[in-house]
């Protein structure tokens, strides 16, 4: 039997070989894709259009607008004149924010009363808009502290919490985002080459010589896996290293351990290409059924939203989502040297969803092939 299986591996790595839409697939793709999206999704904001409305020509008002005005994240500044100008310079998406300083506000301040500016954010932008108000909240305690170290009659406040950011100190996006892109192209990958895999054959009319071999059913699915999983691991590998040599994105953790994991990982993917694939009678089908899974697995794998934002309901479902799983393992080994007992949470599932995926797809292959 694992003569049989051997031969029908080693057929299955040299049509890979040979194929040049594969070789794109796993030479090309996943650099390309990393080195795009490492750059493209970002959670910082930048060359953040606003507008400002100033009713007020006292000096806090010019001193607070002129600490906007510093800041690298706000590289347009448009003054207007009415309220009705705010609202069409964010209705024609000219500016993401805006901010109106009332008549009173450096009388206030000068009186060393309370003042008060209002701070209007395009909610279509939702995550940016939370960001900014963010930026907007360190600006305004910036100018707050100035004006307390100014004061003889304020005692100047007393910094009762100090920012410390734990496993990314300088908050860099790529840390954040380039151990999520492994898990989404290593899966693009693996789904790729098996999703293909049974369909290849029948466009090829060669299934037909595969079902009167020796070769079992099972035989033939798990002949067709491990050249998926060999592949994918390839292209893997090609990842890691671009990540650590050239994005500069550090491996904390444990290799072994990060390959153990993708290991079998991959080993679930591959089941859901192969079922996708013994489902479908041409190639085209098959990518279209790739597409139909790797939309809501991506959405809901954590790697652009957190799971736990989502309502409860959701986040069960997202539990049965290996690439939920692994996005977490990867992040953990990447950027936090988690240890194995740790990561153990997120691999028994992974191993529960490939012995099921496999199954699935073996009893769908004798139903649908053989």
């Amino acid at each position: 039997m694992w003569g049989r299986i051997a031969s029908l591996i080693v057929k299955e790595l040299l049509a890979s070989v040979r194929d040049r839409q594969t070789q794109f697939v796993v030479l090309a793709v996943p650099l390309i894709s990393l080195l795009i999206y490492s750059f493209a999704v970002t959670q910082e904001v930048k060359n953040v259009s606003m507008a400002v409305l100033n009713q007020d020509l006292g000096p806090a008002a010019r001193e607070l607008i002129a600490q906007f005005e510093s800041s690298p994240t706000f590289t347009r500044i448009e003054y207007v004149n009415s309220p009705s100008e705010i609202a069409s310079s964010i209705d024609s998406k000219a500016v993401i924010m805006a901010l109106h300083i009332g008549s009173d506000f450096s009388r206030r301040i000068a009186a060393g009363e309370p003042g008060s500016v209002q701070v209007i954010l395009d909610g279509r932008r939702s995550n940016a808009a939370q960001i900014l108000l963010g930026y907007v909240t360190q600006i305004v305690e910036r100018f707050n502290q100035t004006l307390a170290e100014r004061s003889t009659t304020l005692p100047v406040p007393m910094p009762l919490v100090i920012s410390r950011l734990w496993f990314n100190p300088n908050a860099r996006s790529l840390w954040s985002a380039v151990p999520g892109l492994f898990a989404v192209i290593a899966t693009f990958v693996g789904l790729m080459v098996s999703a293909l895999a049974i369909a290849r054959e029948r466009e090829l009319g060669s299934v037909e010589q595969l079902l009167v071999s020796p070769l079992q059913p099972f035989e033939i699915l798990f002949g067709k896996a491990i050249p998926g999983i060999v592949i994918a691991l390839f292209s893997g590998t090609v990842m890691i290293l671009l990540s650590w040599f050239v994005l500069g994105v550090p491996l904390r953790g444990s290799l072994l351990l990060l390959y153990i994991s993708l290991i079998i990982y991959l080993t679930a993917t591959v089941g859901i290409g192969l079922f996708i694939s013994s489902l479908a009678v041409t190639q085209q089908q098959a990518l279209i059924g790739l597409l139909l899974y790797m939309t809501p697995a991506v959405l809901m794998s954590g790697f652009a939203s957190p799971v736990e934002n989502m309502p409860d309901w959701l986040q069960w479902v997202a539990g049965a989502n290996p690439l939920m799983h692994f996005v977490v393992i990867c992040k953990a080994i990447f950027l936090k040297d988690t240890e194995a007992a740790v990561l153990l949470r997120h691999v028994w599932p992974i191993v529960l969803i490939a012995l099921a995926k496999l199954s699935a797809a073996t009893w769908l292959f004798r139903r649908r092939v053989v």
